[in-house]
């Protein structure tokens, strides 16, 4: 009786307020006012102490059958009903990548093969070349580089070779290094001339004037400047890596929109890899028709990957355009015997025609035998070390923040014939330069084919 009590007193000081102590009569707006302030109090006082009562019983009520759902830990809404990880269900492909991935650092060999043990007493057998993986891995830590990564892949099938990372710097890094994306540098270059091939715009013969150095970073100098100005062929200018050259085909023979969407084709800006830790590539439009030059020519700083995007991109190119599905596990099995999954090769997507990358082939054949990986590949007295392989590459620099150095980009295929393999391996230098990526390439591929 006190709150109604307390209730009336103050619907009398309420209409006292309104109306006047004497009972002067107000206008009709203040009395509805009145009267809808008494109505919001009472609500007030029946509806709070009832919902107080209901969240007093909740962790009482929460524990009926049928009430609680498992969550994902880390996740608060409590929306994603999870097994428990002792008892793996089947995996689809891109799950089994990143069981595999995660698990990798376990893996000890078996046999002729690695192999990693699951919770449930389960085993991951891997896909990797043991001899490929083991020489790298001594290779990058006996060069103490600072970051380094490397990823092979077989071309026609999608069977993962070889996935190393090292770091002399932070050794955390090295977990996750494969997943992250990074400048892509000159690489980019594969994209632009697969676009003008695509177009019809070109061929590996094309011979484009410019101006400026090999390695020009000023776009606006590219242009040629007469009859004087030096020209070069597309597939000269693939192995030297030059930027004006690209730059110039990626503004007059390409154009924004067909550079952007030849980027997409190759899973640029969407989760190419999906149910994975892998970052989605980028490569945002150009705003200008010069970020449109630094695009073309690989110096556009936001276009990035990740290197298993690029070792798959690479050897996409050597399936005569046909990107497949990376497989790194052969087959993973439960504790109980129980096949979770087992690799079949399966296409991911088309990258470009297979006249075009017959042509782009031709055009990457010159980095090792003339250009920018010249040194990598040939002894001080200029003789081949690997004489009998003919192979398709192409080399990256760039400077980059995460982590900040030194970038080197080395992506390659052979032999050229009948791709067997297809890598890429990127290094991170700060302030001494340790070894180059091709120099990893080199000999990851000796270690392949030998």
């Amino acid at each position: 009786m006190q709150d109604v009590k307390h209730l009336t007193n103050r619907k009398k000081g309420l209409v006292e307020r309104f109306f006047g102590r004497g009972g002067k009569r107000q206008s009709a707006r203040n009395r509805r006012l009145a009267e809808s302030a008494v109505k919001r109090d009472l609500r007030l006082r029946f509806v709070l102490p009832a919902l107080a009562l209901v969240l007093a019983a909740w962790p009482v009520y929460s524990l009926l059958p049928g009430v609680v759902r498992a969550v994902t830990p880390g996740n608060a809404t409590g929306a994603t009903s999870v097994k428990p990880a002792a008892k793996l269900s089947s995996l689809d492909t891109f799950q089994s990548l990143q069981v595999s991935a995660d698990s990798l650092a376990r893996a000890t060999v078996v046999g002729d093969r690695l192999q990693s043990p699951l919770a449930d007493g389960g085993t991951i057998r891997y896909n990797l070349d043991v001899e490929l993986q083991e020489k790298v891995s001594r290779y990058l830590s006996a060069s103490r580089v600072p970051y380094g990564v490397f990823v092979a892949i077989e071309p026609k099938t999608g069977r993962m070779l070889g996935m190393v990372s090292h770091s002399s710097v932070n050794p955390e890094w090295a977990k996750s290094a494969y997943y992250q994306i990074y400048p892509m540098a000159s690489l980019f270059k594969i994209i632009t001339a697969s676009a003008a091939l695509e177009q019809k715009k070109v061929s590996p013969e094309t011979v484009v004037a410019f101006n400026g150095r090999l390695a020009s970073v000023n776009p606006r100098s590219w242009d040629p400047r007469g009859r004087r100005s030096p020209e070069m062929s597309l597939t000269e200018a693939m192995g030297k890596s030059v930027n004006p050259v690209f730059g110039r085909v990626a503004s007059e023979y390409v154009g924004r929109e067909q550079l952007v969407l030849q980027a997409n084709r190759f899973g640029f800006n969407q989760p190419l890899f999906p149910g994975t830790s892998i970052r989605p590539s980028t490569a945002f439009p150009p705003q200008s028709d010069l970020e449109l030059r630094l695009m073309g020519a690989g110096l556009g700083r936001e276009v990035k990957i990740s290197p298993i995007h690029a070792a798959a991109m690479m050897a996409a190119v050597a399936n005569r355009g046909v990107m497949m599905t990376p497989l790194l596990a052969e087959r993973v099995t439960s504790g109980s015997g129980e096949s979770l999954f087992s690799a079949t090769p399966m296409e991911l997507r088309r990258l470009l025609s297979e006249e075009s990358a017959a042509k782009l082939a031709k055009m990457l054949s010159t980095t090792v035998n003339s250009g920018t990986s010249r040194r990598a590949f040939h002894d001080r007295r200029g003789r081949p070390m690997l004489a009998k392989l003919n192979v398709a590459a192409k080399t990256g620099s760039i400077d980059g923040k995460e982590p900040e150095g030194q970038y080197s980009w080395f992506a390659a295929y052979a032999p050229m014939e009948d791709p067997q393999i297809a890598l890429v391996a990127l290094v991170v230098n700060q302030g001494k330069w340790h070894i180059k990526a091709s120099n990893v390439g080199e000999k990851a591929l000796e270690a392949f084919f030998r």
